[in-house]
């Protein structure tokens, strides 16, 4: 990946629906070769789609929760998997240290997140969570900047 890559990419992130040729106007490239790029960069999978930014809180998704999860050993590939299935759920990581798993969910209010950790509880291979609300989001940009 070269400079012209990481310029197409940035403008990319500003606006996704910009044409071929507002980038090239942008990153000083002709508009076949921003096409060009494009293309090279989505069958690299540097670029693995175009999708809009969603305001949770506009669908009443209103509370975050961050929520450890600790899993029987040989299990852990498992719970992750059936864990990353639930559809309240936005990111689902294998950690290190005192849990296993960590899990960000989004919810409508204090008795969906409620359903939602005694659902956790409920899997067989589930042996303790502990869970955080978000209170306020000061920065949430999962976007890699190049």
């Amino acid at each position: 990946m070269d400079e012209l890559d990481r310029k197409i990419l940035k403008s990319l992130i500003e606006d996704g629906r910009a044409s071929y040729r507002e980038i090239s106007k942008r990153v000083g490239a002709p508009p076949a070769t921003v096409h060009a790029r494009v293309k090279k960069l989505m069958s690299l999978g540097v670029i693995k789609g175009f999708a809009p930014v969603i305001d949770p809180v506009k669908l009443g998704l209103e509370l975050t929760a961050l929520i450890l999860v600790r899993a029987s050993g040989p299990y852990l590939v498992e719970v992750e998997k059936d864990i990353a299935e639930y559809e309240n759920v936005c990111a689902v990581y294998d950690i290190t240290g005192e849990y296993d798993i960590a899990v960000v969910a989004r919810f409508r209010g204090r008795e969906e997140l409620n359903r939602f950790v005694k659902r956790l509880l409920a899997h067989r291979h589930v042996e303790r969570t502990f869970t955080s609300i978000v209170l306020n989001v000061v920065k949430e940009d999962f976007t890699p900047r190049p």
